[in-house]
């Protein structure tokens, strides 16, 4: 029997995981769809991550897919932290792309309530290149965030100021991952490369401001970049971070959208 509800039948249902198909409920019941393909790479995305220890760690996983703000504005891992897109969007099957000048996702994700100061992380999956002043992930007081300049150089923010990086044009279209261990443990990954690593030691708190994507909180440094993927959430060891790039590689290479 078709189940009108997902647009799957019951068999397939049935052997998908319990909260893959949760999330499938929430994009229906915002008004969003899915396709076969892409319910079935949410799925296989899903159950890579528990088989490598990586659900649990993760607070709010953003997918988009679905080409529609109602579909990519849903979190794969609960109900809380659902997006909201404000300003110019464009959604498509690749991704969802701001318009640079005043559009940003609002993710209703505070982290200084709901992580620790010293274990967490933001992964962001980027399509496009740019060069111009941006902020891909972060906050209006910028305490925790990745950012790039026009020069190319990365500030990576988390939340100290700790890693200034220059030179990274080149490899501009990646699974970025800005991830803290511990108060002396901050560490940048690139498409399954770190680039760079920072032993000072934190003194800071994070700001209580929401997390955004595409802007430094909603206020300056809006993206025109494609995104393909975003998660927030604990601190990733770096066999963690390297199996949450295949992970997430082999997602969006079912998609027909991976870089």
């Amino acid at each position: 029997m078709i189940l009108a509800s997902h647009g799957i039948i019951a068999s397939q249902i049935a052997s998908f995981d319990a909260d893959a198909v949760a999330f499938f409920t929430r994009v229906t019941t915002a008004g969003g769809s899915l396709s076969t393909t892409e319910k079935q790479a949410v799925n296989q995305l899903v159950l890579d991550l528990k088989a490598n220890s990586l659900w649990t760690p993760m607070k709010a996983i953003y997918p988009m897919v679905g080409a529609s703000a109602a579909a990519c504005a849903q979190n794969l891992k609960s109900s809380s932290f659902t997006g909201n897109f404000v300003g110019g969007w464009t959604f498509a099957s690749t991704g969802v792309t701001g318009n640079g000048t005043n559009g940003y996702m609002q993710t209703g994700f505070f982290p200084h309530t709901e992580l620790s100061v010293n274990s967490n992380h933001q992964s962001v999956y980027v399509r496009t290149s740019i060069t111009i002043a941006t902020v891909d992930v972060g906050q209006s007081n910028p305490k925790w965030l990745t950012a790039v300049s026009f020069t190319g150089t990365y500030y990576i923010y988390n939340p100290t100021n700790a890693i200034t990086l220059s030179g990274l044009t080149t490899n501009m279209l990646n699974l970025s991952i800005n991830t803290r261990r511990s108060s002396t443990d901050l560490k940048y990954f690139r498409n399954n490369a770190q680039i760079a690593s920072s032993s000072t030691t934190n003194s800071q708190s994070f700001d209580t401001s929401e997390v955004t994507l595409a802007s430094s909180g909603g206020s300056t440094f809006f993206s025109p970049r494609e995104y393909a993927f975003m998660s927030l959430g604990d601190g990733l060891t770096d066999t963690q971070a390297s199996n949450f790039y295949t992970a997430v590689q082999a997602f969006q290479t079912t998609l027909n959208r991976e870089v």
